[in-house]
C-alpha cells in the first residue's frame, strides 16, 4: 500500500482540530496539523487517539435486525432497509405522518445534518424530527437571536481572544473539554489580558485563570445583574453605544437597581468584593469579553441566564468590536453547523424559520414539491421523547449519530419510553447503549471513511477528508438516507452523485437565509483553511466578524432583556440538601460510545468520580475512595468518591459519559427552558450516601 497523507480533522470538539493522517503499510500515523490555523499543530489526548476506533473489533459490519426470539442478528443491507420502510409505513398509515420521528445529532456533517432534515420532512413527511443539540447549544443561540438577531457560537474568529484585555467565561472547563484552546487565553494573559472564570468548582480552567467566582449552581443570572449593578453604579457603561446601537436599557437599569453585590452574593455565593472587582475589571478594559458555555445554558432558566451575560457585554459596547464582545463556546464536533440546517424541529437549512412562509417558498422551489407539503413546528427533543405512548405521539424513532439512552436526562424513563416504541431504528459505529434496544441497527462509516463538511465553533466552514473507505458491510449516512428517501418513494429527491452534490443543494437551500453558505464550494474548502458563514456569493470572502456596523434585527438595534434571577426547577430541601451539577472530562467525550473503547482513555477515565467536598465528606462519614449512592427524585446512581476542596460544599460533580448504574442522567433533572427546550443538566437536588 502506497504511503499517503491526508490533511483532515478531528472528530471530537467543535474545535475541529486539523490534523494528518498517514496511511502507510504500518497503518495510520495521525499528527497535528501546524498549519491549520485553529489548533497550530495542537491536540488533545482524545484527537491523538481518534485513529483507534476505525479498525475496533467492537465496530458494526453488518445492519442487525431483531428477530422473533428478541436477538439481533446480521442481515443484508436490503434486508435491513426494506424492515425499515416497510414499519414506517404501517405505523404511519394507521397513526399519521408525525407518529415516525427522527432524532439527530451535533456530531453529523452538515451534509448529513441537511439530509436528515429533508429526509424528515420530504420522504417521511414528519414534522418531529430533533437532535442532541438540543441538550448542548439551544440555550445559548436562542438567547443570541433574541438579544443580537443571530446565532454564531463566536461571531469574531479565535484570533481576536488574545486580545481582549479582561474576559469573563460562564461555565466552560475549557482546559479539559477544548485543551487546544488553551493556547488563545495564554496568548490573552501573556499579553497582559486578565480572564475570570465563573463556576461552581475550581476546575483547571478556573486555577490557571487565577480568578474564580465559585457561584452557587443556578444562579448565573442574579451574578450577570449584579455585574451591570455595579457597571452602571460606577459609571463604567457605554452610553453612546447603547443610545446609538440598541434598544431596551432602560428597562434592563430598572431591573438590576436591585441586584446590589451584598444581595447578590446571598444568592450566588459569590463574595461582594468579588462581584465589585469582577465588574470594575470588565468596565476598565479597553477590549471586555463575554464567553457562556454550558454552565449557565442547561439550565430551566438557561436562555435567561445567558441573555443577562450578553445584557453586560451590550452595556460595555463590546458586541460588534474587534478583539471584544459575546461568544458561545459551543461543545459538539458540529454543534453549529447541526443547528443550521434543518435537524431543529423549528427551522429549515440556512437558519432559516419553518413558520416563515418565504422561507417555505424558498425550500419547496430547491426540493421541488409544494410548500404545503412542508410540515410544520414538530416537538423538540425532550418533548418528543416525552410523547412516546402518548395517543398522539411518536411510535417509531429513527436516531442517527446520537446515543439518547445515556445522552438523555431522567434516563430510566427515556429507557422504557424508548422500549415501548413499536419500532426503534438506530446508525451507529458501535452497539451504543441505544441501539442494544433497536430493533434495526445501521452500521455507519466513521470521520475518515467519508467526506464532509462541518462548522467549529467560530463559524468557519471547513473540509473533513475521506483517508480511507470504509470497511465492507458499512455504508456512509447519506448513502443510507438516500436509499431510505429512495425506497419511500423519493428517488427524485434522493439521487446525488456524491456528497459534493448534497453539498451544492444545501448551498442552495441556504441562498439568503441568515447562515447563507451559498459562496462556499468544496473547491473553495479544498484550497484554504475554511469559510466564515455568512458567505453570499462566490466572489464573497466570508465573514469572520459579525455585527461590525449593524445587527440583523428588523430595526438594525441589538436588544437588552429584563431578565430575573429565579430559582431552578428543583431546589435543595431536607431530603435532598446538596446540588448536583453534570459535566465532561479530560479523557471521554459525550455518551462515551467511541471514547470509552480507547484503552489509552480508559486508563486516564476508567470510571465516573462523584467529586465532594472534604467538609461535606466528613460530614456524611464519607473518604475518597468509598463506594456512594447519589439519589435525586428520578433516580439513584452508583459512584466512587473524590474529595476534593475545588468544589462547593453545597455541590456535587459527577462527569455524564457513562450508563447503567454509573449513569449521571439516571439523576438530572428533564425540566426544560420554556423558550430552548433545554433540559436542566446543571443543577437538581441530591441526596448522598455511602453504598453498603
Amino acid at each position: 500500500m502506497a504511503e499517503r497523507t491526508v490533511a483532515t480533522h478531528c472528530p471530537y470538539c467543535a474545535l475541529q482540530c486539523g490534523f494528518c493522517v498517514t496511511r502507510g503499510t504500518g497503518g495510520l500515523e495521525l499528527v497535528g496539523n501546524s498549519t491549520f490555523p485553529v489548533n497550530r499543530g495542537l491536540l488533545c489526548v482524545k484527537g491523538w487517539s481518534a485513529g483507534e476506533t476505525l479498525a475496533h473489533p467492537d465496530r458494526l459490519r453488518a445492519p442487525l435486525v431483531r428477530d422473533a426470539e428478541g436477538r439481533l442478528v446480521p442481515a443484508t443491507w436490503d434486508e435491513a432497509l426494506d424492515r425499515i420502510v416497510l414499519r414506517f409505513k404501517e405505523i404511519q398509515a394507521r397513526h399519521g405522518h408525525d407518529a415516525v420521528g427522527v432524532f439527530g445529532s451535533g456530531a453529523l456533517t452538515n451534509e448529513k445534518a441537511y439530509l436528515l432534515g429533508k429526509l424528515a420532512r420530504v420522504a417521511l413527511g414528519t414534522s418531529n424530527i430533533d437532535y442532541n443539540g438540543r441538550f448542548c447549544m439551544s440555550s445559548g443561540a436562542a438567547a443570541a437571536t433574541m438579544a443580537l438577531g443571530l446565532d454564531r457560537g463566536l461571531p469574531f474568529p479565535l484570533e481576536d481572544i488574545p486580545q481582549a484585555t479582561a474576559i469573563l467565561v460562564a461555565g466552560a472547563n475549557i482546559a479539559e473539554t477544548m485543551p487546544p484552546l488553551m493556547q488563545y487565553f495564554e496568548d490573552q494573559q501573556l499579553r497582559g489580558g486578565a480572564l475570570v472564570v465563573v463556576d461552581p468548582r475550581r476546575t483547571p480552567t478556573a486555577a490557571w485563570a487565577g480568578r474564580h467566582l465559585a457561584i452557587r449552581p443556578g444562579t448565573d443570572a442574579a451574578l450577570a445583574n449584579g455585574l451591570l449593578h455595579v457597571l452602571i453604579r460606577d459609571e463604567l457603561i457605554d452610553h453612546a453605544y447603547i443610545r446609538d446601537r440598541t434598544e431596551g436599557f432602560d428597562e434592563v437599569r430598572r431591573l438590576v437597581s436591585i441586584y446590589w453585590p451584598r444581595r447578590v452574593e446571598e444568592i450566588t455565593g459569590v463574595p461582594e468584593a468579588a462581584i465589585v472587582e469582577t465588574a470594575r475589571l470588565l468596565g476598565g478594559a479597553a477590549h471586555p469579553m463575554i464567553l457562556t458555555s454550558r454552565g449557565p445554558e442547561q439550565q430551566s432558566q438557561g436562555v435567561n441566564n445567558t441573555l443577562a451575560y450578553i445584557n453586560v457585554a451590550l452595556a460595555l459596547g463590546a458586541v460588534g468590536r474587534p478583539y471584544s464582545g459575546y461568544g458561545c463556546v459551543t461543545g459538539q464536533s458540529n454543534g453549529q453547523g447541526g443547528r443550521e440546517h434543518g435537524q431543529k424541529a423549528d427551522q429549515l437549512p440556512g437558519y432559516r424559520r419553518i413558520d416563515d412562509e418565504r422561507a417555505r417558498a424558498h425550500l419547496a422551489d430547491v426540493w421541488g414539491l409544494p410548500a404545503s407539503a412542508i410540515p410544520g413546528v414538530g416537538k423538540s427533543a425532550i418533548e418528543l421523547l416525552n410523547s412516546v405512548g402518548r395517543a398522539s405521539g411518536i411510535r417509531a424513532l429513527l436516531v442517527m449519530g446520537s446515543n439518547i439512552a445515556v445522552s438523555a436526562p431522567n434516563a430510566a424513563a427515556v429507557h422504557a419510553r424508548l422500549k415501548s416504541l413499536e419500532c426503534l431504528v438506530v446508525a451507529d459505529f458501535f452497539l451504543s447503549e441505544t441501539a442494544q434496544m433497536a430493533d434495526v441497527v445501521l452500521p455507519s462509516a466513521q470521520w475518515a471513511e467519508e467526506d464532509g463538511t462541518l462548522t467549529n465553533l467560530e463559524g468557519r466552514v471547513l473540509m473533513r477528508r475521506r483517508v480511507l473507505d470504509p470497511p465492507d458491510g458499512v455504508r456512509t449516512d447519506i448513502d443510507m438516507l438516500c436509499a431510505i428517501g429512495q425506497k419511500l418513494g423519493h428517488a427524485r429527491q434522493f439521487s446525488y452523485t456524491d456528497t459534493e452534490a448534497v453539498f451544492d443543494e444545501l448551498r442552495r437551500a441556504t441562498r439568503g437565509g441568515p447562515a447563507d453558505y451559498y459562496g462556499i464550494t468544496y473547491a473553495r474548502l479544498q484550497a484554504g483553511d475554511g469559510v466564515f458563514w455568512p458567505c453570499l456569493s462566490l466572489d464573497h470572502a466570508g465573514t469572520p466578524r459579525l455585527f461590525g456596523d449593524s445587527f440583523p434585527t428588523e430595526n438594525g438595534r441589538a436588544r437588552f432583556h429584563a431578565v430575573s434571577h429565579r430559582s431552578t426547577a428543583e431546589p435543595a430541601s431536607p431530603d435532598y440538601p446538596l446540588y448536583l451539577t453534570t459535566g465532561r472530562v479530560l479523557a471521554q467525550y459525550q455518551s462515551g460510545t467511541q471514547t470509552r473503547r480507547v484503552r489509552a482513555l480508559q486508563e486516564l477515565a476508567e470510571e465516573p468520580l462523584a467529586e465532594v467536598h472534604p467538609a461535606t465528606a466528613r460530614a456524611k462519614g464519607l473518604a475518597s475512595g468509598d463506594r456512594v449512592t447519589l439519589t435525586t427524585r428520578r433516580g439513584a446512581a452508583t459512584f466512587v468518591v473524590k474529595t476534593t476542596s475545588t468544589i462547593r460544599e453545597d455541590t456535587i460533580f459527577v462527569p455524564f459519559h457513562w450508563g447503567g448504574i454509573q449513569s449521571a442522567n439516571n439523576l438530572t433533572n428533564a425540566a426544560l427552558d420554556p423558550t430552548s427546550k433545554m433540559p436542566e443538566f446543571k443543577v437538581c437536588a441530591v441526596r448522598i450516601q455511602k453504598s453498603e
